[in-house]
Parts: C-alpha cells; sequence; structure tokens
C-alpha cells in the first residue's frame, strides 16, 4: 500500500516537474520570438526613418527648384513689365511734345482770333455808321414816294402781291389746262395707235361652241350595227369613252354629246374609224377607243409644242404643256381657247414692245392666261381659280401667276396683268371673233337698259354699240351735275353685280338744261 502511495506521490510530482518545464520551455520560446520581433521593429523603423529623411531631402531639393523656377519666372515677368513701362513711357513723352507743338499753335491761332475780332469789331462798328445813315437816307426817299404816290409801303407791297399772284394762277391755271390737254391727246392718240397696231398685227380664226359632235353614216343600216344585239356595241362605245349617243330618225346621221370635249372628240372619231373598218364589236370598239386616245394625247401634246414654238417662248413644264394643248379641244362664245390664247399672247407681245415691257413675259402670260378651261369642267371652281393653281403648281414666275390670278379683276395693280387684260379684250372684241345666241344677247341688252332706268331721275336709257355703252338721260330738276357723276358710277356697279357681259361697259349719264325767255 505504501508502495503504490509513493509511486503516485512520484508520479505527481514528476508530472508537476514536466509541467513546470514544459512552461519554462514556452516561456523562453515566447522571449525569444519577441526579441526576434524587437529586433524586425527596430530595422523597419531604421529604414523607415531613412526613408522619411531620403524623402525629406528629395522634396527639400524639389522645393528649392520649383522656388528657384518661379523667381526666375517672377523676374523674366519684371523685366518684361520694365520693358513695356519704358516704351510707354517713351509714348506718353512722345504724346506731350506732340501736345506741346499743338498748344503752341492753338495760343498762335487764339491770339490771331483775337486780334481779328478786335479788326471785326471795327468794321462792324463802321458798318453800323454807315447802315445808319443809309436808313436815314432810305426813310427820306421812302416819304418822299409815299407823298408822291399817296400810298404806304405796306399798301403798295400788297398791291402789288395780289397782282403778281392773280396774274401767277391765272398763267398757272392756263399752262395747266394745255398740259392737260396735251396730255390726253397724246394718250389717247397714243393708245389707239398701239391698240390699232395690235389689232392690224393679228388676225386668228374661230370656231363654233358646240356640246355635240355629228358623224355621218354610209346608210341608216349602220345604226343597228352601231347599237347591236340588245344595245351590247352602243352601251360598250358610251361606257368607254363617257359620252352620249343619240341615234334618232334623223338620215344617215348620229350625235355624239358631251359637255367634255376630249372625250366627245374621241368617241367621234372612233365611230369614224369602227364604220369605215365595219367590224362593230365590244372588243373591237375597247381596241378601236384606246388608239384614238393615244392619238388625241399626241395631238394634244403637238398642238401645245406648236403654240410654244409659234409664239417662241422657250419652255415650259410638261403637264402645263399638255393643258395648253387640251384647249385645243374648248371653245368659248364661238371661239376656240387655244386660238383666242395663242392670240392674246401675240397682241400681249406686241403691246408690251411698244411700252418696252419683257415681251417674252407677256407673251408668257397671255398664253396661260386662260389655262384653267382646260380642266374647269373636272374641277371644281372658276377658271381663274383653277387657273392659278395651275400656274403656282408647276413653277412659272410670280408674275404669271398674278397676271393669271387678276385676269378679270376690274382693278388690277399689276402692268403684266394689264397688258393681258388689253390683250384678251382686243382678242374678244375684235369682229366675227365670238357670236352669242339671238336671244342672249336681246336679253342682255334689255337687262342693261332695265337697271339704268330703275334709278331715281333717269329719263330714259340707251344701250348702244351692241351693248357696250350705255347712254342715260336724266331729268335736270331732278339730279344735279354733282349726283350725275355719282349716279353713273351706281348703275355701273349694280350691272357688275347682277349682269354677264364680256369686256366692259361705258355708262355715260347726259343732264340737259333748257333756258326759255320771252321778249314782247
Amino acid at each position: 500500500m505504501s508502495a503504490w502511495i509513493i509511486s503516485a506521490v512520484f508520479a505527481a510530482v514528476a508530472f508537476v516537474l514536466g509541467f513546470l518545464l514544459h512552461h519554462l520551455y514556452r516561456q523562453m520560446e515566447l522571449k525569444k520570438k519577441i526579441g526576434l520581433k524587437k529586433d524586425e521593429a527596430e530595422i523597419i523603423v531604421e529604414n523607415a526613418r531613412k526613408e522619411a529623411e531620403k524623402v525629406r531631402i528629395q522634396g527639400e531639393l524639389k522645393a528649392k527648384e520649383i522656388v528657384e523656377k518661379r523667381t526666375s519666372e517672377i523676374e523674366f515677368e519684371v523685366r518684361e513689365k520694365q520693358k513695356e513701362l519704358f516704351k510707354a513711357e517713351k509714348r506718353v513723352q512722345k504724346r506731350e511734345e506732340v501736345l506741346d507743338k499743338k498748344y503752341e499753335a492753338v495760343e498762335k491761332r487764339e491770339s490771331e482770333v483775337t486780334r481779328k475780332e478786335r479788326d471785326l469789331v471795327t468794321k462792324d462798328q463802321a458798318l453800323s455808321d454807315k447802315q445808319r445813315d443809309l436808313d436815314s437816307v432810305i426813310d427820306e426817299a421812302r416819304k418822299k414816294i409815299e407823298d408822291i404816290a399817296g400810298m404806304t409801303q405796306e399798301a403798295a407791297k400788297n398791291e402789288l402781291v395780289n397782282i403778281i399772284e392773280d396774274e401767277a394762277r391765272h398763267e398757272a391755271a392756263r399752262k395747266l389746262k394745255q398740259i392737260e390737254e396735251q396730255l390726253n391727246e397724246d394718250a389717247e392718240r397714243r393708245s389707239k395707235d398701239i391698240i390699232a397696231l395690235a389689232i392690224q398685227k393679228y388676225s386668228g380664226e374661230y370656231t363654233s361652241e358646240k356640246t355635240i359632235s355629228v358623224v355621218n353614216l354610209p346608210n341608216d343600216d349602220m345604226k343597228g350595227r352601231i347599237i347591236g344585239r340588245e344595245g351590247r356595241n352602243i352601251r360598250s362605245i358610251e361606257a368607254r369613252t363617257g359620252v352620249d349617243i343619240i341615234i334618232d330618225d334623223t338620215p344617215e346621221t348620229v350625235v355624239v354629246s358631251s359637255l367634255n370635249p376630249i372625250r366627245r372628240e374621241i368617241a367621234r372619231i372612233s365611230l369614224e374609224k369602227l364604220i369605215n373598218d365595219g367590224r362593230i364589236h365590244p372588243a373591237r370598239i375597247e381596241e378601236i377607243v384606246s388608239d384614238v386616245e393615244k392619238e388625241v394625247e399626241r395631238e394634244i401634246q403637238k398642238a401645245g409644242e406648236a403654240a410654244l414654238f409659234d409664239l417662241g417662248i422657250p419652255s415650259m413644264h410638261p403637264e402645263l404643256v399638255k393643258l395648253v394643248g387640251r384647249l385645243k379641244y374648248r371653245t368659248s362664245y364661238s371661239q376656240n381657247i387655244l386660238n383666242h390664247s395663242i392670240e392674246v399672247a401675240f397682241i400681249c407681245g406686241i403691246l408690251a414692245a411698244e411700252i418696252g415691257y419683257d415681251v417674252k413675259l407677256a407673251k408668257r402670260g397671255g398664253l396661260l392666261h386662260d389655262i384653267g378651261k382646260a380642266v374647269d369642267h373636272e374641277i371644281e371652281g372658276s377658271h381663274v381659280d383653277i387657273g392659278e393653281d395651275l400656274v403656282r403648281k408647276y413653277g412659272e414666275p410670280k408674275e404669271i401667276i398674278e397676271a393669271v390670278a387678276m385676269a378679270h379683276d376690274p382693278h388690277p395693280q399689276l402692268l403684266l396683268a394689264i397688258l393681258v387684260q388689253a390683250a384678251d379684250a382686243i382678242s374678244a372684241a375684235r369682229p366675227g371673233a365670238r357670236r352669242e345666241t339671238y336671244e342672249a344677247y336681246v336679253k342682255r341688252i334689255n337687262d342693261i337698259e332695265s337697271i339704268a332706268g330703275s334709278f331715281r331721275g333717269v329719263e330714259k336709257c340707251y344701250a348702244i354699240q351692241a351693248g357696250r355703252e350705255v347712254r342715260v338721260i336724266v331729268e335736270s330738276s331732278k339730279v344735279n351735275d354733282e349726283e350725275g357723276a355719282l349716279l353713273s358710277h351706281e348703275i355701273a356697279k349694280k350691272i357688275e353685280r347682277e349682269v354677264a357681259y364680256p369686256g366692259q361697259i361705258k355708262i355715260t349719264v347726259i343732264r340737259e338744261v333748257r333756258s326759255t325767255a320771252f321778249a314782247s
């Protein structure tokens, strides 16, 4: 038992000793590591101190370099500033020298002016003395003249002024009247010469206005062939051409009716070709009409190009050329519109040449003034508005656009528009150019006379010169001279509103005063 305890005690002592030895060994190892770390730290600190010293030295060197560089720059700037100041001082010195010279010159001038002023004062005093002497002499002479004439100076002056004014006014009125009469005579003679020259230099054809075309047949049997079985041939022609085919009891005649002149022409030519060919059926009708449409299109293009060539117009938009050619199939008041437009263009060019205006521009305006009539049966609106839109769309000059827009304006502002209107009136008014039905003519004359007779104080009225002038006779007791002038304008305005007429209508109001006395 004691041996076991002893062994246990030895074991415990050995364990304690081992633990202590291990702890001591750990402490020694730890101190050794700490010592090594301290050495490393000291080395690092030493290296850092050396690096910091090195950086400090480099920084001081860099700062020294910057300071030296900046010092040199400042010194350079100072030297430059000193140079500029030196130059400025030189300039100031020169200016001072110049100013000194100018000052000396001014002083000399001032002394000269002072001397001259003294001289002038002396001369002015002498002149004043002489003026006083002269005034006294004039006063004495005036008194003597007034005593002799028995009239004061002011009264004599007024009398003389009145006489001179009356003579000058009378002479001015006489001269003015002579000038006005001469100008009116010259202007009227010149305008008549120009218009007569324009009319003499051109004379064109005209054609009858109509909405139907007549096709002659070789025999009445051809009517049945044109109608076809159950009317299929005539329906095919009407559907393909857009016209009305009228077949009645008139022997050997077929009537083509349409408001569209080009469609009517295509239908007429197609019918004639079908009659000559003899083969009349829907397929052949389709073929013939297609060929005729191409033929008419070529004819339209050819007519437009021929018009431009005849007038010497260099170029125009292709679509406008076609529209000009389409006017060949359009008539108004029995006058062919293409011929009328060419005629207006020629006359417009003649008028322009006489007054020194651009002849080519005038011809262009005259040719295009009625261009809207080429499509007015297809587009809504007046031919003037349509024409204005067309020439603007196809790039015509501003003068042409305004001339077309003012073609029928009663008060045109543009010279070209005035020329176009004058040429249009000449073309429309020349003998044989236009015709209208007897009923329409009589109705227009009656309307004009009834409008003129509807005003107060009108005794009688007569439409003369085919309705181009109205003579209105008024009662002198009811209408004075001023009211007569106003009455003519009122009648003209009412006729413009209510009557459709070509050209212009002149209204002349006649007032007559008769005084009767008897000697017994």
